[in-house]
């Protein structure tokens, strides 16, 4: 059985800054506790003989080879923009005048 009480909810809510109602304080104690147990209960089959992994199923990259081309033209980055100006984009400012 864990050890999450209703006053360590409300002290963890008040470290946290957030008001909690008893309601709330209830509902919190069960979640925590039930989360506290399954991590107990991973911590008795987690051996040293048990491999730590990040992801139960393998991974593998699914990116396409990265193969070098030719650039796009000043033209062709261009023509999408919604405004430039001698080969730039033309933004809306931003700065404020004390910039």
């Amino acid at each position: 059985m864990s050890e999450i009480t209703p006053e360590l909810v409300r002290h963890l809510g008040v470290l946290a800054r957030i008001q909690l109602s008893d309601e709330e304080v209830e509902r919190l104690t069960g979640q925590l506790g039930a989360i506290v147990d399954n991590i107990a209960k991973v911590s008795e089959v987690a051996t040293p003989d048990v491999p730590a992994t990040s992801h139960p199923i393998p991974l593998a990259n699914i990116f396409r080879p990265d193969e070098p081309q030719q650039p796009l033209s000043v033209a062709e980055v261009l023509q999408n923009a919604p405004d430039s100006d001698d080969d730039r984009f033309r933004v809306t400012a931003i700065l404020g005048e004390e910039q």
